[in-house]
């Protein structure tokens, strides 16, 4: 677990609003300037600057706001540094500074999976996840923070510490890829590693106001931990601040491993010419109403493509009402397996007793329900059914990432009672599971903004295999709406 960080209001004039005193960004007249990867990438082919130049930038735009941000888990500045005098990358990005989350293993540095109980021992071995994140030709500068085994949408710990949100720093970063949005929000690096089990790349993208996509099940190499899973509800993946950032992302790992049984995304560098039907659900098949400037935020998004001429109409996802529940149920049951067997999942090391009370509480309901496993497995695997009846209607399903505004600090925190968290968690975080779930993809964009200044996302929810669809969607929606940025405000 990352060292607490010191938080203290950041000012920058005495003209700004009484908002802005708690923003914290390292945007600069540097290396890195304001360019998002591909054009970082770009001036790094034409020699424009040199990969030890965006190092070092980045380094130092690291070293700024991480002790009030908090989103490094641990840093490799030394070895970055030697990588970018020795040269050789090799990939569409390289000699980009990246990030990679601290659940993939890296040989030679631990993985602390966000909790105390987790031995710091190195890792012997780099798994294939990174090996295809590294082949694109990242400079690696350090590990992100998540909260403990990415169980919760809140990067926060026990005792107060907390990875914070650039565009405030009270609110939370989301989670769980938490630390890697909020330091590519805040300028530090235009892109970085998160993974998704159950929205944990959408949540910090929508709270940080980024670009942040769901794949289809299976579309990047499947990491060592998936291929043991019922059901394999991870998927991997970037938080960058452009749509193309993502989609070169994407484009570029199907050079390394394509899924044969997936259409190619291939490469997607403009909006498409089709004109979609598009479906717009505003509220959870839970029943739970989104808040009014979530609502505002979609439909917004809705009359906007519609004036772009898709045809937009209300659409609903028919998954049984009991989905929820039967996520909830396999999510505990992960909870479980860390709790029972982490001594096994874990070499590095594994101290039970040092398990977060969220961790606790879930594998305690799993123990009290694990009778009702063969039906919620079997109705899980159904999900992928249920979900893709909606799409013999609609090309893309528009809804929130998130039911509610991003929450302070604390709302989610570690020390909140297990009963509490739980039903917040639920009712916040209601629309992402179903993608996980499906296997189907889930783009976040940053389309809305709360009263408060802080992003909202709004998501695209697309049919298996179908990336390409939200991808060029997403292009098109940016083109309109350039999205903002820190560096900008």
């Amino acid at each position: 677990m990352p060292q607490k960080g010191t938080f203290v209001p950041i000012v920058f004039s005495t003209r700004e609003s009484p908002m802005s005193q708690y923003r914290l960004h390292a945007f600069s007249d540097d290396a890195l300037g304001t360019d998002d990867a591909t054009a970082l990438a770009e001036r790094l082919r034409k020699g424009h600057i040199t990969t030890k130049d965006v190092t070092e930038a980045a380094i130092a735009r690291l070293q700024r706001v991480n002790p009030v941000i908090n989103g490094l888990a641990l840093e490799t500045f030394i070895d970055a540094r030697d990588r970018a005098n020795e040269g050789g990358f090799n990939g569409f990005f390289s000699g980009v500074p990246s990030l990679i989350k601290d659940n993939i293993d890296l040989a030679g540095l631990p993985t602390g999976h966000g909790s105390a109980a987790v031995g710091a021992k190195p890792m012997k071995k780099t798994s294939v996840l990174a090996k295809q994140y590294l082949a694109q030709g990242f400079n690696i500068l350090g590990k992100t923070t998540l909260p403990a085994f990415g169980f919760t949408a809140s990067t926060e710990w026990a005792q107060g510490s907390s990875t914070r949100n650039p565009w405030h720093l009270k609110y939370s970063a989301g989670g769980s890829s938490g630390g890697s949005a909020a330091l590519v929000a805040a300028g530090a690096v235009p892109i970085a590693h998160g993974n998704d089990g159950g929205g944990s790349i959408r949540i910090p993208a929508a709270a940080c106001g980024l670009v942040g996509l769901k794949s289809t099940r299976g579309r990047l190499v499947t990491q060592e931990a998936g291929k043991a899973l019922p059901i394999n509800i991870i998927s991997d993946g970037v938080l960058s601040r452009t749509v193309r950032d993502t989609a070169n992302f994407f484009a570029e790992a199907e050079k390394y491993y394509r899924n044969r049984k997936l259409p190619p995304i291939g490469h997607v560098r403009r909006p498409g010419k089709q004109r979609l039907r598009i479906g717009l659900m505003v509220d959870s098949i839970a029943g739970d109403a989104t808040c009014p400037q979530t609502r505002a935020a979609v439909e917004a998004t809705g009359k906007r493509l519609a004036g772009l001429g898709h045809h937009v109409d209300v659409a609903h996802i028919d998954l049984p009402r009991r989905f929820v529940d039967d996520f909830l149920l396999y999510w505990a049951m992960l909870a479980f397996f860390v709790s029972k067997f982490g001594r096994v999942l874990f070499p590095q090391g594994f101290d039970s007793k040092q398990l977060d009370p969220l961790s606790q509480g879930l594998a305690r309901y799993y123990r009290q329900r694990f009778v009702r496993t063969p039906g919620m497995l079997r109705q899980l695997k159904q999900s992928q059914a249920h979900y893709a009846q909606v799409f013999s209607q609609y090309d893309v399903v528009l809804t929130p990432v998130l039911a509610h505004t991003t929450p302070e600090l604390g709302y989610l925190g570690a020390d909140v009672d297990f009963d509490t968290q739980l039903e917040r968690l639920l009712r916040y975080s209601t629309f992402t599971p179903a993608n996980n779930a499906s296997g189907s993809p889930g783009l976040s964009l940053p389309l809305g903004k709360a009263e408060n200044g802080l992003p909202i996302g709004v998501q695209l929810n697309g049919r298996l295999g179908d990336e390409r669809t939200l991808i060029e969607l997403a292009f098109e929606l940016e083109e309109q709406q350039p999205f903002r940025h820190l560096g900008q405000c």
